[in-house]
């Protein structure tokens, strides 16, 4: 009988082996998604240097030329990856102040109950699909544009605007997060000493909350430049060196999603396309990269 109670008190007991089965179930799912995105690196990786290593393409001229006609073995990607900086730099640099001052008027202005009301349809809006916000600026945006500025409406600042309406609602909801993370006796310190609330929001809170929202601004940027559908359906799609803010133009995500269904895998144009994504691949790795030094820096 003392022997059974000895093992029974020895013996592991039932949490520890739900913590075993947790613990294992959880490093397991962490390297599965590991392999995956390792393997997703190793393949594009593959594709995309392929049209260098076995149809002989030159680098430097792949980066610099603007003459792209895949059919002609002509690869110039430069006018896809400026206008896709061009969209997005100029995309952020709009959205970015006027999410700020939603994000600042949610937490520090309006009373908490219309706050309550209005987080959860600006977060809901960040959920709609890419294709309503294309579609809203076809039937929408590009008609305004063709009104005001003339041509076809469909251009470089259609898709700003399309991108604008897309990633405010992500920079939004995530600066609110930053500036609610502020620990209000920050704000209690600050009201003590006699600061105005204007003063306190600019000379505490958001100094505070600055690498919360930088990395919000950077991944509504980085959100922007990897969109494909919403940005194909307005820009105009002329793998063309873009002229002004109104002439037709193309993303690498638009020329990616209208090119790949029209060649032949293993051809030179097809490779060309890979390519394309192997760009995408890598910018959106460095905007990644600068995220997490943005929060290793607020740490």
């Amino acid at each position: 009988m003392k022997q059974n109670k000895k093992h029974l008190l020895l013996s592991p007991s039932k949490e520890s082996y739900e913590e075993k089965w947790g613990k294992t179930i959880s490093y397991g799912s962490i390297a599965l998604i590991g392999l995956v995105v390792i393997s997703i690196i190793f393949f594009l990786t593959g594709k995309g240097l392929a049209l260098f290593f076995k149809d002989r393409a030159n680098v430097w001229q792949f980066l610099t030329s603007s003459n792209w006609e895949p059919s002609h073995n002509s690869f110039g990607a430069l006018p896809m990856i400026v206008t896709s900086f061009v969209v997005t730099l100029l995309a952020g640099l709009i959205a970015a102040p006027f999410a700020l001052i939603i994000a600042l008027a949610i937490n520090e202005i309006f009373p908490k109950w219309f706050g309550k009301i209005l987080q959860p349809i600006i977060e809901l809006l960040v959920g709609v699909p890419s294709v309503v916000y294309g579609f809203a600026g076809l039937i929408l945006v590009t008609p305004v544009l063709r009104s005001i500025f003339g041509g076809s409406g469909f251009g470089i600042l259609a898709a700003v605007v399309v991108l604008f309406m897309m990633i405010l609602p992500t920079m939004v909801s995530m600066m609110v997060d930053s500036l609610r993370a502020t620990p209000k006796t920050f704000r209690t310190a600050s009201y003590g000493l006699g600061a105005t609330r204007w003063q306190t929001l600019h000379m505490v809170v958001i100094p505070s909350a600055k690498g919360g929202l930088l990395t919000a601004i950077v991944f509504g940027m980085t959100r922007a430049f990897g969109e494909a559908l919403a940005v194909q359906m307005v820009i105009g799609n002329a793998a063309l060196m873009p002229q002004n803010l109104m002439s037709p133009a193309a993303t690498l995500t638009s020329v990616l999603t209208t090119g790949m269904g029209n060649t032949i895998m293993g051809t030179s144009a097809n490779d060309a396309l890979w390519s394309l994504a192997f760009v995408l691949l890598v910018m959106s790795l460095v905007f990644n990269i600068l995220i997490k030094l943005i929060n290793k820096k607020r740490g």
